[in-house]
């Protein structure tokens, strides 16, 4: 990929930074600059806001009907480009071409059809008694986003935002913002009203932080780490705007007592899977594998043979399945939480807790075992291609394990009975579980219980998250 420089998105046109000081992006698989945006400044988030604020008015009373179109009309535009933004996701985060085809880019596209296709059946008005209750747009939001999903996780917000009503400042990751940048030029192509969409890069600290606090800003939606979704809270408690935070996760998949040798062989390998992909940089990542401890054997044979399959490699190469971590340090960080696990006790079944030589931010795809549910990589989010087993003894056990952290944003259940499976996941005190490996669902709601945060993403649930109710009493 060539070398390319951009400035921001604000007002429907493409605008120099008051800012001179630029942000370089990497490949991380080959450490080479492949680009740079500008690093915004406050200056830039108050003309973005100004730009939103006075689309605000038009756009919310566009009818739902015709921004559902272009919200439609956007996820079209993105499966026409979504070639160009796989290669612009692998190479600035490193994914491997095939995920970053259908859960990058692909997932992207689903998030702004359920959006649309949510806003065709909402109620929008309803009368309650002598009341008529009306759902109107929150107004200005503030959408700042992390590097992980680069353009997904900003589609999950504008898709449900536009079809509310909504305008929308966009503050994109400074690591990965190559992929918000080609998203700029598709909402460009299709002719959304200028300013419902405004894009400022920058560092968190200065741009993030200038649009917690603005004044014009009446909602802000973050995904991120635990100690930035804190600082938002705080910095947006002066002005009273709403705040939805989706952040870490440390979640468990349960392989219950009843399950049968095959069925357990089906269930170790999906964990991880569902631990490993995007490198382990998913806040849903399966981390936390819970077997029987008579099984702790088996499950360690399963997950070795497993997690040796994913073979650090060339992201841009079809057969990879393990693709670098995003930066250095990055890298670092789970190297060392690597570490730490063995100090604290863990069996290394395969992986290592040292860089692979060459260039590239890679790590080798690692499994601990017999590690103690409160060690500290049982508890604190890796954020990388670190799977931990822990055993239990018995189901009261396992759901103590499972629910003892102070995340909950997903989970797996995994029974040979599916009453039971749905029984046990219940009780587990997060927003998504699989059951038996249940399939995705965009319309389903996405985000956290506990210190996961709050607020919900997709379909209805992620569109009720941007309106306002009033009643008109009648």
């Amino acid at each position: 990929m060539h070398v390319v420089t951009f400035d921001l998105y604000v007002d429907g046109a493409w605008t120099a930074s008051a800012s001179t000081e630029r942000v370089e992006v990497l490949n991380p698989a080959t450490e080479e600059r492949i680009g740079d945006v500008p690093a915004g400044s406050p200056a830039d988030v108050d003309v973005a806001v100004s730009a939103a604020r006075r689309a605000l008015e038009g756009w919310a009373a566009t009818d739902p009907g015709e921004r559902a179109k272009i919200v439609f009309r956007l996820a079209d535009e993105l499966e026409r480009r979504q070639d160009e933004l796989t290669d612009i996701v692998v190479a600035e985060v490193g994914t491997p071409r095939r995920t970053a085809r259908w859960a990058q880019v692909g997932l992207g596209i689903v998030d702004l059809r359920e959006a649309a296709a949510a806003a065709a059946d909402f109620p929008w008005e309803e009368p309650l008694r002598n009341s008529l209750i009306v759902r109107e747009p929150v107004g200005v939001v503030g959408a700042i986003t992390p590097w992980n999903y680069p353009l997904h996780q900003i589609t999950a917000k504008i898709g449900a935002a536009f079809a509310a009503g909504c305008t929308v400042v966009v503050k994109a990751s400074e690591v990965a913002p190559l992929t918000a940048q080609a998203l700029a030029g598709a909402i460009d192509a299709i002719g959304l009203p200028p300013g419902v969409f405004n894009l400022v890069n920058g560092y968190g600290p200065i741009v993030g932080e200038a649009l917690a606090v603005h004044p014009d800003v009446d909602m802000v939606s973050f995904t991120g780490s635990n100690a930035v979704g804190k600082r938002i809270l705080e910095l947006a408690a002066g002005t009273v705007k709403r705040v939805s935070l989706e952040l870490g996760g440390k979640s468990a998949a349960v392989l219950l007592d009843d399950l049968s040798d095959e069925e357990f062989a089906k269930a170790v390998p999906h964990t991880v899977r569902a631990c490993y992909m995007n490198g382990g940089q998913s806040c849903n990542a399966q981390t936390r594998m819970l077997v029987p401890r008579d099984r702790l054997g088996a499950a360690e044979e399963l997950a070795k043979a497993a997690a040796e399959a994913y073979v650090p490699g060339d992201p841009t190469a079809d057969t990879t399945k393990l693709g670098p971590m995003v930066t250095g340090a990055q890298r670092d960080k789970i190297l060392n939480y690597v570490r730490t696990g063995l100090e604290e006790g863990a069996k290394l079944v395969t992986g290592s807790s040292e860089a692979p030589a060459g260039p590239g931010f890679f790590v080798a795809p690692t499994v601990l075992s017999d590690v103690a549910p409160t060690a500290t990589v049982a508890q604190e989010e890796i954020f990388g291609p670190v799977l931990s087993i822990i055993p239990f003894d018995g189901e009261e056990e396992a759901l103590a394990i499972a629910n003892g952290t102070i995340y909950g944003i997903a989970g797996a259940v995994w029974s040979a009975d599916p009453a039971r499976a749905r029984r046990v996941a219940r009780r587990m005190r997060a927003t998504q579980i699989e059951v038996n490996g249940g399939r995705f669902n965009g319309a389903a709601p996405f985000g956290g219980f506990k210190q996961s945060g709050h607020g919900r993403e997709g379909g209805a649930f992620g569109l009720e998250e941007f309106v306002e109710i009033k009643s008109l009493q009648l």
